[in-house]
């Protein structure tokens, strides 16, 4: 489906639910769809941050202060964009009986052109030669994962069809990078890929962390994706799920539960943040306001609001 029909099918889906919109009921007792009476589009990563503190939230998206770049943004950043424009090889230009070694080499060149592109930003981090060089080898380690991930796929393709250009578009994901955006829930989300084999659908997310974890947050994150998928499609995803760079994939099936946490979530937010006071934003404090090797981006002006009775 391209861009095009997509947009349009959505637009057919959305006006025939618009006439029975979802509703948030207000401290007042009046009813009202979510689309009204929201003051922002939000997204995983703002209700993210507002669930572990709202304080946080009010500084990021309120009153929109600058946030300091860290290795963990950047590093996440260029190995996203190597794993985006990985499948845009032309296969055609592949050996079969050499592909690992070809394949090993442009993911390498890929990943070090991506890195010399942000070297300025990471030299202004403030880190010492042996973690620049930490950060580069262990993101390369995590991309030797995925890729030998990927070999497997081929080669078991290949048991069954010889061509090997067919088998590289077999195993390539029907959707990298795409943007969903929903009017009537007022959020919107980056989904990394998906995968459609069969009638089988599959949502998922890479990830740089070091758990092997499904956590609350990553759950509520593919909540959304299973929701907005759902209502742009006009049909339910099968499964969502994670790429975890370290260990491997972890997925769950999408069930009315995993959807209702997210038209949940999403209503809170959206009641949660209809003002602009500071005060109505609480303030919780614990290990990732301040630790040993860095603090929160707001740590200081939080700290500065809280001497002043803020």
């Amino acid at each position: 489906m391209t861009q095009e029909e997509v947009m349009q099918r959505q637009e057919t889906i959305q006006a025939t639910l618009s006439a029975s919109q979802p509703c948030i009921t207000l401290v007042s007792g009046e009813k009202r769809p979510i689309a009204e009476i929201a003051k922002r589009i939000q997204s995983p990563s703002s209700i993210g941050i507002y669930k572990h503190c709202p304080r946080k939230y009010f500084y990021q998206y309120i009153k929109k202060l600058p946030m300091k770049e860290n290795i963990h943004l950047v590093r996440g950043k260029i190995v996203h964009s190597v794993l985006e424009r990985f499948f845009d090889m032309n296969p055609e230009i592949l050996n079969k009986d050499n592909y690992v070694e070809e394949l090993t080499y442009y993911l390498k060149n890929l990943f070090h052109a991506f890195w010399s592109k942000e070297k300025n930003n990471i030299m202004k981090l403030g880190l010492t030669e042996d973690q620049i060089v930490f950060y580069y080898e262990e993101s390369i380690l995590m991309l030797a994962n995925w890729l030998n991930h990927i070999l497997e796929k081929i080669r078991a393709e290949l048991d069954y069809h010889t061509d090997f250009v067919q088998v590289f578009q077999r195993i390539k994901p029907a959707v990298i990078e795409q943007e969903f955006k929903s009017s009537i829930y007022a959020v919107r989300g980056f989904v990394d890929y998906i995968e459609v084999v069969g009638d089988v659908v599959k949502i998922m997310d890479y990830k740089t962390s070091k758990k092997k974890e499904l956590s609350q947050e990553y759950m509520l994150q593919l909540a959304i994706y299973a929701l907005l998928y759902e209502e742009t499609y006009g049909r339910r995803a099968n499964k969502v799920g994670l790429w975890l760079l370290k260990h491997g994939e972890m997925t769950m099936n999408v069930d009315q539960e995993l959807i209702d946490l997210a038209k949940f979530e999403i209503e809170q937010i959206h009641v949660n943040t209809q003002t602009s006071h500071i005060h109505d934003y609480q303030r919780h404090e614990g290990p990732l306001c301040k630790w040993s090797t860095g603090q929160c981006d707001f740590y200081d002006v939080c700290m500065k609001d809280k001497r002043a009775g803020m």
